[in-house]
């Protein structure tokens, strides 16, 4: 099931994308199963699509593709390495980037981002799924010289616009063996398998869980596959996962 949040008429809803892009409007909370159908249709190309949920916090993993730590030529890290991105980063299928004026090396991140069901706290291994609603495409985009230049990676990556996420959430998906590509005005910059993840899902819940408590619409991004690199003023950057779909965005000046 594919999970959008669209507005139309000033008014935000959530729906179910269908084969035929038609949305099928729901009414209730998506992530409490109380959700319904209302009965009503519109055409996907009648609304604005949205980040399909609006997380209190973003946790992105570090390093967490095998071939990008090839590329990197680091050795593969024991624990997960964290770092957030605020709320206020957020942005939406076919928003816009802004690149601002005091970096000039502002790098894309394709990404497969968990969104989370219910609150987690201390989740086990065996019961991470229970907490996980679906999976969403993300860029964690990333003014690269200020990552750099600074001890830590707040300021670099917690620009406004910086998280780009969408176009859905889908439900019914294998987050381990999935394709994940990154296309810069087309063309192919990254392409990889969720399968060269070195910490999986569950495995990110739960290490999470046991630092910070997980809030429904919270999302995980899970790391980043070999490839990186930097984005320009009039670029267009598309994240595409199989079984998704794919997250365009324009890059402007900030």
């Amino acid at each position: 099931m594919k999970i959008v949040r669209f507005e139309i008429d000033n008014t935000v809803s959530y729906g179910v994308l269908a084969a035929d892009n038609q949305i099928h409007v729901l009414s209730g909370d998506i992530f409490s199963d109380t959700f319904t159908e209302t009965g009503k249709r519109l055409p996907l190309e009648n609304v604005k699509l949205l980040a399909p949920c609006v997380p209190s916090k973003a946790v992105c993993i570090g390093l967490n593709y095998h071939d990008h730590a090839r590329e990197m030529n680091l050795p593969l890290p024991e624990e997960p390495l964290l770092f957030l991105k605020p709320s206020s980063a957020l942005n939406h299928p076919g928003g816009t980037v802004e690149y601002p004026s005091i970096s000039k090396n502002l790098h894309y991140e394709g990404e497969l981002a968990v969104v989370i069901k219910k609150e987690a706290r201390k989740v086990p291994v065996e019961t991470a799924f229970e907490y996980v609603l679906g999976y969403t495409c993300a860029n964690d985009v990333t003014a690269r010289d200020i990552q750099m230049k600074d001890s830590q990676w707040t300021r670099g990556k917690s620009f406004d616009t910086f998280l780009p996420l969408g176009p859905c959430i889908e439900t019914e998906l294998d987050p381990h063996n999935v394709a994940i590509m990154l296309l810069l005005n087309g063309e192919v910059k990254q392409s990889s398998n969720t399968s060269n993840l070195i910490f999986t899902v569950p495995k990110l819940v739960a290490f999470i869980s046991q630092v910070m408590t997980l809030y429904p619409g919270d999302v995980i991004l899970t790391g980043t596959p070999s490839g990186v690199g930097p984005m320009q003023v009039g670029d267009t950057v598309t994240v595409e996962i199989e079984g998704i779909g794919c997250l365009n965005n324009s890059i402007v000046s900030g």
